[in-house]
């Protein structure tokens, strides 16, 4: 009897209070909604702090459920990180590559298929057949430069040629070109535009460009930094950092849209295969392609959307202004030969122009 109230005793004492055991389930009143558990989203980007100021608060504000975890890096060094991590993808969303970038990915199986609300608008040109990546904005290659050094737009390079003519030596500081999807599109875009079959009137342009070119900055911070300080006097840029630089930010920035046409690079995004969160990666996809976040971006972030259904009220007026004249690329043919031929600048271009 005194052993069957010390089993009793022991049993009435550890079902009250204290922590439950791994078979205790939580009473159904007290089970979590699936809409209020808390998700994670990582997204690898290389998208400026101004769009994380203005598209991040009205995700947050939409779902805030879900914490946005952020990592900043280059376009190319997102595709290598996403390569790298295949087997463990750590990475829930892409947001920001180019299309060369994106291309690659899709075909080495590491972007998962999804089509965004309104990704039945976005023209088959600036998307994936398949739906593994879209277009989410067009940026057009340009030229910027120094306003105080060029006070008259006409000193300025006014074409492609004419970044290579001996008087510009020392003027020009390029963006480290490898580890930068924007340099490596346009650098690419200049080798095809001298013939894709045999690249080396390509190479010969860019080592008289690696000529006139006093520096490579490692980001583009530094870049910006050293054309404001007049250390050079122009670069090769996308037109909407050269409008946020400008409008926003108040630098003497200002651009010249080349005669002959631009690379007009897609700038897309993509559902990383594998996705740890996954759900949460869909949402954000799908409210980065809302028709008025599309409108808002153009307006305080100068993007051109890729959407073709935003009516031209909706659209700010520099856009509705603006001659897109593109450059004739087939991007597919750059897609395919970008790793050989900036493989080849790095080991047999680069700081060897002027030797």
């Amino acid at each position: 009897m005194v052993m069957l109230a010390l089993v009793m005793i022991i049993t009435a004492c550890s079902s009250g209070g204290g922590s439950s055991t791994a078979t205790d389930a939580p009473k159904s009143a007290e089970t979590p909604k699936p809409n209020d558990a808390k998700q994670k989203l990582v997204i690898y980007t290389g998208r400026d702090k101004n769009v994380f100021d203005v598209v991040l608060p009205k995700f947050n504000a939409k779902y805030p459920n879900i914490e946005v975890e952020t990592l900043e890096m280059g376009a190319q060094q997102i595709l290598e990180r996403v390569r790298g991590e295949k087997a463990n993808p750590q990475g829930d969303f892409w947001w920001g590559g180019t299309q060369s970038a994106l291309m690659t990915a899709a075909d080495e199986g590491l972007l998962d298929t999804y089509k965004p609300s309104g990704g039945d608008q976005v023209p088959a040109l600036y998307k994936d057949a398949q739906d593994r990546w879209y277009g989410e904005m067009l940026l057009p290659e340009v030229i910027m430069y120094n306003s105080d050094v060029y006070k008259n737009k006409a000193d300025a390079p006014q074409d492609w040629d004419d970044i290579i003519d001996p008087k510009y030596k020392g003027k020009i500081v390029i963006r480290d070109v490898l580890a930068s999807g924007t340099m490596r599109t346009i650098y690419s875009a200049m080798i095809f535009r001298q013939g894709a079959a045999d690249p080396q009137k390509g190479y010969d342009f860019l080592k008289k460009l690696d000529a006139n070119t006093k520096e490579y900055a490692a980001d583009p911070t530094q870049m910006q930094l050293k054309i404001e300080r007049q250390e050079g006097a122009f670069t090769l840029w996308n037109l909407q950092d050269v409008m946020l630089q400008k409008e926003l930010k108040k630098r003497p920035f200002d651009f010249v849209y080349p005669k002959s046409g631009a690379p007009i690079l897609v700038d897309g995004v993509g559902l990383i295969k594998g996705a740890p969160n996954k759900d949460a990666a869909a949402k954000f996809y799908d409210f980065l392609f809302d028709p008025d976040i599309r409108a808002e971006m153009a307006e305080k972030l100068f993007q051109i959307p890729t959407r073709s259904d935003i009516s031209k009220d909706k659209l700010p007026a520099w856009l509705n202004g603006l001659d897109l004249k593109p450059l004739d690329i087939d991007w597919k043919v750059m897609a395919d030969k970008e790793k050989e031929w900036m493989g080849y600048w790095d080991q047999n271009i680069k700081g060897k122009g002027s030797k």
